[in-house]
């Protein structure tokens, strides 16, 4: 739900008339980093799956809290998918300044709702959310079905400017974490940390792969290199909002692109995960 309360109607709309290239680059971004975890997964205790959804760009909460029921490590899942979001937060700041002479800054804050409507909100998109998606028999319904049905409230203006409730999204994050965390063994320690390494070193050809989207999306919609830079970021949304309001780039657009992107991402991670690992008849 934190995820849909991001596709706000007046974002998504910044990308009208350029939604072609957009998505077309979201998908090369899905690709590139699908294929950077599928090179992961040649690793020794590693698998394919694992590989996959610990280096996809998008989501890594969301990713995260999914793994298990996927069939994958949620542990190393965990400690790859944060390795990402640290090294894409800390570089793209730098990167941004030095190539492009923006100064990073603070993210504005947004008016938010009473707490009545925040929970009303919350209670309304998880029930109806998880029962739809559960009829559907949509993969991994609890993170899908909310997040489709607060994407839907949101662009239809029912939303009345309500989001999850801080407090409760933070005990949600401390959750997904302890769940990763408590399956930890020795085994699967030494396992996590061997994987570091290549883990880091394909974190560092996602970044510069997606850098090269970033300027084939800023030819094809006539925006800045900085703006394509930004937009095709692969993670740290709330660093990439920072450095765009302080550089003066055309936020809206650099937001919508990162909003499609992680919506894109987990949408389609888990239907692909499952056709991935589906046995041969």
């Amino acid at each position: 739900m934190v995820i849909g309360v991001l596709a706000q109607p007046g974002t998504l709309a910044g990308l009208a008339g350029q939604w072609v290239p957009v998505l077309l680059v979201c998908l090369a971004t899905l690709a590139v980093s699908m294929a950077a975890g599928l090179l992961l997964g040649l690793r020794r205790g590693v698998s394919p799956l694992t590989g996959m959804l610990a280096l996809t760009a998008g989501g890594a909460s969301g990713l995260v809290a999914v793994t298990r029921e996927l069939g994958g490590d949620d542990r190393t899942v965990a400690a790859v998918q944060y390795l990402r979001v640290g090294m894409v937060t800390a570089t793209m700041p730098v990167v941004a300044a030095v190539c492009f002479g923006a100064v990073a800054g603070a993210a504005p804050e947004s008016d938010s709702a009473p707490v009545v409507v925040d929970l009303a909100y919350l209670v309304v998109c998880a029930a109806a959310g998880t029962a739809l998606a559960r009829l559907a028999r949509i993969p991994t319904p609890a993170l899908l079905g909310p997040m489709t049905v607060a994407i839907a409230v949101n662009l239809s203006g029912w939303s009345f400017g309500a989001s999850p409730p801080a407090v409760l999204v933070e005990i949600a994050y401390a959750v997904i974490g302890w769940q990763a965390g408590s399956r930890f063994t020795r085994e699967s320690l030494r396992t996590v940390l061997g994987a570091l390494v290549p883990a880091a070193a394909l974190v560092v050809a996602v970044i510069v792969a997606c850098a090269g989207l970033g300027l084939v999306l800023s030819a094809a919609t006539g925006t800045s290199a900085l703006d394509g830079y930004l937009a095709t970021t692969p993670g740290g949304v709330y660093a990439v909002l920072a450095t765009a309001v302080s550089a003066g780039t055309d936020v809206t657009f650099v937001m919508a692109v990162q909003v499609l992107r992680v919506i894109v991402m987990l949408l389609v991670t888990p239907a692909i995960a499952r056709i991935a690992t589906r046995p041969d008849p």
